[in-house]
Order: C-alpha cells, then sequence, then structure tokens
C-alpha cells in the first residue's frame, strides 16, 4: 500500500491513462508496424485522442491530460523500437495541444474536436521539422524545386509549392476531428451505460509481457558524453571541412557506435533507411542540375545528396545512441527527483498497471469492425483499476492469535515468504522461540528484511536491568527492533509484520510507540500475532476497528495469504 499512499488521485487517475494509452501504443503500434500499415503513426494517435477524450467524461479534473501524456511518453521506452525521442515529444505535444483546446473552450464538443485536429496536425508539423533537423535547410530548397518542375512538367500557371502541405494539413485535420467523435461517443456510452467490468484475475495476467525483452546494456556515464561530442564534432566537421574528411570521420564514428550499440546496427539494416538514401541522393542530383542549371552541375547536385544523407545518418543514430545510454537508471532516478514529486510513483504504478492494461487490449481487428463498442469495454477496465488502487490505499490490520507455544512464529514466517513470491515488499519482525532442554530460554528477533538476528529476551540475564515477567529484556534486541522499523517505513514497505504484540506493548513499551506510528501514518497494512488471551485489550488499547482476526487453530498459511491478497493486492 503502501508506496501509493502519498500519491494525490489526479496522479494516479493520470497514471492509468497514461498506462492506457502507453499500452495501445506498444502492442498496436508493433502490430501496425509488423503489418506495414501506412500512416500507422497517425492511427496510434487516433487511438490516444479517443482514450483521453472518452475517460474525461468519466473523470473531470483539470490538468488530467497532459499529466497522461507525459506518464505514456515515458513509458514509451518500453518498447522495442530503437527510436524514442520522436514518439516521446509527439505523444506529449499532443497531450499539451488537447489540453490547452480543452482548457480554453472547456469539455464541449468543439474543445475536443478543435483539440484534436490540433493534436493530430502536430505529426504533419512533426514531420516537417524531423527533415529540416536530419537533412538541413537543404531538404527545403529540395522540395521546393521538386515542386517547381513538377509545376513545369505540367503546365501549371498558379504557385502550388504549399499546395501538398495544405492537402495533408486537410486529411489529418478531419483525421483529428473523426477521432474526437469517437471519443465523445465512446465518452457518453461509459456515463449512460454500466461499466462492463472483467474479473481481477483476468486484469493481472502479465502473458502479453512476454514480448517485451530487457536487455542487459553496460551504460556509461563517459559513453553519454562522448556521443554528445561525437555528433557535435560530426555536425561541425561536415558543414566546415572537405568531403573526404567528413565522409571518412562519420564513416568510422557510425562503425563505433554499431560495435557497442544493437539499436544503432539495426538502424542501419533496415531496407527502408538505404532506400531513402539513394532516392535522396538521386533526386537532389536531378533536381539541382535540372532546375539551376549553369549553377550546379550533376556532379555538384549529387555530392549535395549525399552530404544530406550523410547528416541524417549522424543525427538519426546519434540520437538512437544518445536514448541508449540516457536509459541509464541513475540518469532517470536523478530527473524524476526534480520538479515533479509525484512523478516516481506515478510511473511506479503505471508500470505496476502495465501488464494488465496490455493482456485487456482488444485485437486491432475488433477495433476496426465495431471501434466505439470494442473501446468502450477496453477504456471502461480504467474504473476497476482505480478502484482497485482506491482499496488498496486503506490500511487493513491483520491478528493471528494463539496461544503461547502455538507456533505463531513460524505461521508469520511462512505467510512473510508467500507473499514475497506474490511480489509484495514484506518486513518487520519475528521473535522466535529459543529452547533449551525443552525449557523456553528465551526469543530472539529476526529482521525480516535484512534476516538479520539479535537476542531480544533471556532468562536470568542479570545484566538487563529491564524485564518483562521472568525475562531480561536486551538493550540491543530493543534497539535492533526499533532500527528494524525505521528502515522498513523508508522504504514504504507494502506489508508489515509483527510477531506478538502483547503485554510489553499494553504498558506502552516495546513496540507500542512503532506499532502507533504505523497506524498514524496509514503507508503499511499490518499483521499482528497476539496471544488469546489478550485479543480484546490489545484492539482496545490500539483503538484497531474492521480489522481481521483469525484463530492459527482454524486457518492455514494459504487462507491468509488469499486473504491478504484479496484485501490489498491490485
Amino acid at each position: 500500500m503502501n508506496k501509493y499512499n502519498l500519491l494525490s488521485e489526479k496522479w494516479i487517475k493520470a497514471s492509468i491513462i497514461g498506462t492506457i494509452w502507453a499500452a495501445s501504443e506498444i502492442v498496436l503500434g508493433s502490430f501496425l508496424h509488423n503489418m506495414k500499415i501506412p500512416f500507422s503513426g497517425n492511427v496510434l494517435t487516433a487511438i490516444g485522442i479517443i482514450i483521453i477524450i472518452s475517460i474525461s467524461y468519466v473523470w473531470t479534473e483539470k490538468g488530467l491530460i497532459w499529466r497522461a501524456g507525459l506518464i505514456c511518453a515515458i513509458m514509451k521506452t518500453m518498447s522495442p523500437s530503437a527510436v524514442i525521442f520522436g514518439p516521446m515529444i509527439a505523444i506529449l505535444s499532443e497531450a499539451i495541444l488537447l489540453d490547452i483546446s480543452v482548457r480554453l473552450l472547456g469539455k464541449t464538443i468543439l474543445g475536443y474536436v478543435l483539440g484534436a485536429m490540433l493534436a493530430m496536425s502536430w505529426n504533419l508539423f512533426q514531420k516537417i521539422m524531423n527533415y529540416l533537423v536530419f537533412y538541413g535547410f537543404n531538404i527545403v530548397e529540395l522540395y521546393s524545386n521538386l515542386i517547381r518542375y513538377a509545376q513545369k512538367q505540367l503546365d501549371i500557371q498558379l504557385d502550388i509549392i504549399w499546395l501538398p502541405i495544405i492537402i495533408l494539413l486537410f486529411i489529418y485535420s478531419i483525421l483529428g476531428a473523426f477521432s474526437a467523435i469517437i471519443g465523445i461517443k465512446v465518452g457518453r456510452k461509459i456515463v449512460n451505460q454500466p461499466t462492463l467490468i472483467r474479473s481481477a484475475n483476468d486484469l493481472n495476467s502479465t502473458s502479453a509481457l512476454q514480448n517485451i525483452v530487457k536487455q542487459e546494456f553496460n551504460y556509461s556515464m563517459a559513453w553519454l558524453f562522448a556521443d554528445m561530442v561525437l555528433v557535435v564534432v560530426s555536425l561541425f566537421v561536415l558543414n566546415y571541412s572537405s568531403w573526404i574528411t567528413w565522409s571518412l570521420l562519420i564513416t568510422g564514428i557510425v562503425t563505433l557506435w554499431a560495435f557497442r550499440y544493437k539499436r544503432a546496427l539495426r538502424q542501419l539494416s533496415k531496407p527502408k533507411f538505404w532506400i531513402s538514401f539513394v532516392l535522396i541522393t538521386m533526386i537532389s542530383a536531378f533536381i539541382f542540375s535540372k532546375m539551376q542549371s549553369g549553377v550546379i552541375n550533376l556532379e555538384q547536385g549529387l555530392f549535395i545528396g549525399i552530404q544530406m544523407n550523410f547528416r541524417a545518418v549522424i543525427i538519426i543514430l546519434g540520437f538512437s545512441v544518445l536514448g541508449t545510454e540516457l536509459y541509464n537508471p541513475k540518469i532517470r532516478e536523478f530527473f524524476l527527483k526534480t520538479s515533479f514529486k509525484q512523478l516516481p510513483m506515478a510511473l511506479e504504478l503505471s508500470f505496476d498497471s502495465l501488464p494488465s492494461m496490455i493482456a485487456n487490449i482488444p485485437e486491432f481487428r475488433s477495433i476496426l469492425k465495431n471501434p466505439v463498442s470494442i473501446l468502450y469495454q477496453f477504456i471502461s477496465q480504467a474504473e476497476l483499476r482505480l478502484a482497485q488502487i482506491k482499496k488498496s490505499r486503506v490500511q487493513k490490520v491483520f491478528i493471528i492469535s494463539g496461544s503461547v507455544g502455538q507456533g505463531k512464529t513460524s505461521f508469520l514466517q511462512k505467510i512473510a515468504e508467500d507473499l514475497k513470491k506474490r511480489n509484495f515488499s514484506v518486513g518487520g519482525i519475528l521473535s522466535p522461540r529459543i529452547m533449551e532442554k525443552n525449557v523456553t530460554a528465551g526469543y530472539d528477533l529476526i529482521d525480516i528484511s535484512s534476516g538479520k538476528r539479535e537476542n531480544f529476551l533471556r532468562l536470568h540475564n542479570y545484566e538487563c536491568k529491564e524485564k518483562i515477567g521472568k525475562y531480561s529484556i536486551s538493550t540491543l534486541g530493543l534497539t535492533f527492533g526499533s532500527t528494524a522499523f525505521t528502515s522498513l517505513r523508508n522504504v514504504n514497505t507494502q506489508i508489515v509484520i509483527i510477531d506478538e504484540v502483547g503485554v510489553l506493548e499494553l504498558e506502552n513499551r516495546g513496540w507500542a510507540e512503532n506499532v502507533k506510528d504505523l497506524l498514524n501514518e496509514k503507508k503499511s497494512h499490518l499483521i499482528l500475532s497476539v496471544r488469546d488471551s489478550l485479543i480484546q485489550q490489545v484492539l482496545h488499547h490500539f483503538n484497531l476497528e474492521g480489522c481481521f482476526v483469525y484463530k492459527l487453530s482454524e486457518v492455514d498459511t494459504s487462507t491468509i495469504s488469499n486473504c491478504i491478497f484479496d484485501q490489498v493486492g491490485y
């Protein structure tokens, strides 16, 4: 619980929306890419717009859209694609444009449609900017000359240089408006009809993540700095040196990157890369020599085309290798500790939610057949996920009662092991009994998180001044236990186990203050073991209401673990 207890509801909702969007980007994006479907980026943008608009009918808080876009953009790094900067910028920009439109015009049809048109049109704007970055301003001159050549050949008198871009912008805008209309229909359907919710067991499936492979990589800050320098130096040399110098230098750098970065090597192995290289080179040679006769000959036009392509190579591969090094966990942790204090927890929640969201994504063919109904069924799962998280944020207290020597400690130890197997973070203390010649000689303490052990209670230990009954209390043991509680609270442990809450705690000694602190902070669920004879006193002393009490003689560890999982799992 918990680690998300301090997360605001706005960030929780943004996390859920961003995760649904990211799941569609990862799964459907891979499908569209493998099927070689044209305009796949626009299709993914359309799905993202539908998701955001439809959910905004249910969750109306301001600022959800840009937050969801930010989370989705960061989660896009989960995609197996080697190119992450472009999609991340696109997703965040689309979310911001849609958010601005909705803020200015309200959550109206006009606000949604205009925002969706702007978001979809961003794809065209970003493509143009990419060409400028990759090929420099030579690409503008090449485009202008190509249009003029076509205009001349077709004997068109009007200036049509902007016509292709205007036509594309119109198509993108229409697609954006169409996406907004579907999103509005889905949103209204979610509001007006009962939510179709699948079982929680379905949502816990992680099989859909099997295709996302995490590869080990030796991250290096030195390499990150070196890659930045290589990109800058390459562009400088490309513009201010002879073709022999820049061609040899860039070839050497690309070879170096190909050996270290598999992503860079994958970029070079794509046929699309080489087809673009040849086409731009040939078109440049033809167009520049034709349209600027007497100024640029065929050889010079060919040279300009090759230079443009070398620039594109260094930019594309440079972004790819920098993206790899920037995925260094240390760098991500640093940036996530800056302005957005809740972002790290929201992202952690998103990655926890991702398997269930991916498992519930419908097939793309199903979406095409009946987009409104299918997307409604998928997006309606957001309410279930929110309910699960809210449920997990309510602190639960479980009490295992039994008599002296009945086996409460070993029972708790088995529960701890079972919960750890279910990916819960478990901490706290166990108090195993020490036997000497069939007599209880005392009790030790075991820190569940670290496994360390320390003496706690002993018979006839006259060095210890504090006593409980016939046992002397070790000062080292008390310090050891307090340290264990402090460390587990620092890391937001989900489940805290306290073995043997009894007479000491009722006298406000032992772990009494630690129990009270944990109950007040409400960051963790608690499992306590209590003697049968002290149950009512402990409940009253710590004001425990609505807790779950189980008699050791009537249950087994599997039953308790399943109960805990049902109550706090998600």
